[in-house]
């Protein structure tokens, strides 16, 4: 496996490769990043991941300082599952000046996780078509965790006219049925056990047995600090309209010091 610690290295590396499917992380890998790594697998012969603590998502009372970097562990993981280079650029290298060209995204980008955390979706986007255009994928895996992130960026190939196929990922879950995240590993103990409501609640919305508005009585009477818990159009993230059948129940609340963001899918009628 190659590590590449520079645009050069990186591109030097690249040019060996005729295809090659990406996955992009902030590091602190977990069985959530591994299950992309191995779609990637299943979209081409070689497979790239990136580890890189993207600053211009992180507001300024976020967790930037603190996010874990378990860099020589990831690489490990990375290693077991046979991934060909990975591009674990420091700050410097990819933002050697401040960036003053940013990806505006679209009207979405400031609802439901962008009412939250203002221009977190500009970072996003900006940093993955930097990764786009340096790695040069021919296909990169998203996990469906993240449900606007990826609904953003496959808008974002799709206007830019990028040559990249977007890979949906199912969201990969904790036994008990939390989904994996590397922020899970702020919770306490008390929390953890407590964590799973979110996706109950979910699942008991996606089932008929619940309300958003239920849900999120419920957890607030739980200790939870809701942000939001909507029901919108899968194919666009707008609220949805007399006749719509695809829908997608999306959730962000914070346990604590920990927030945690989920979604399931649904069918409306």
């Amino acid at each position: 496996m190659r590590v590449a610690r520079t645009i050069d290295e990186l591109r030097t590396a690249r040019a060996a490769f005729a295809d090659l499917a990406f996955v992009p992380t902030m590091g602190n890998l977990h069985a959530g990043h591994l299950a992309l790594v191995r779609i990637a697998r299943q979209q081409a012969r070689r497979v790239a991941a990136s580890i890189f603590v993207n600053r211009l998502q992180f507001a300024p009372q976020e967790d930037f300082d603190r996010y874990p970097r378990t860099f020589a562990a990831d690489c490990a993981l990375l290693e077991a599952e046979g991934v060909d280079l990975v591009f674990a650029p420091d700050e410097g290298v990819l933002y050697p000046e401040p960036q003053a060209y940013v990806v505006e995204p679209p009207p979405i980008a400031n609802q439901l996780e962008g009412q939250f955390r203002p221009r977190f979706f500009q970072g996003v986007a900006t940093v993955v078509l930097k990764l786009f255009n340096c790695v040069q994928p021919a296909s990169a895996v998203f996990g469906e965790k993240d449900y606007q992130q990826l609904h953003i960026v496959r808008g974002l190939v799709r206007q830019f006219n990028l040559p990249i196929e977007i890979v949906a990922a199912e969201t990969v879950r904790e036994p008990d049925g939390l989904a994996m995240s590397s922020r899970n590993s702020y919770l306490s103990h008390a929390e953890r056990a407590e964590a799973p409501r979110l996706y109950r609640l979910l699942g008991a919305i996606r089932d008929g047995r619940q309300t958003p508005g239920g849900a999120l009585s419920a957890l607030s009477a739980a200790g939870w600090q809701p942000d939001y818990l909507e029901i919108r159009r899968r194919e666009d993230l707008a609220p949805p309209r007399p006749g719509d059948r695809d829908a997608v129940a999306l959730a962000a609340a914070r346990l604590g010091n920990t927030r945690l963001i989920d979604n399931v899918e649904l069918q409306l009628g």
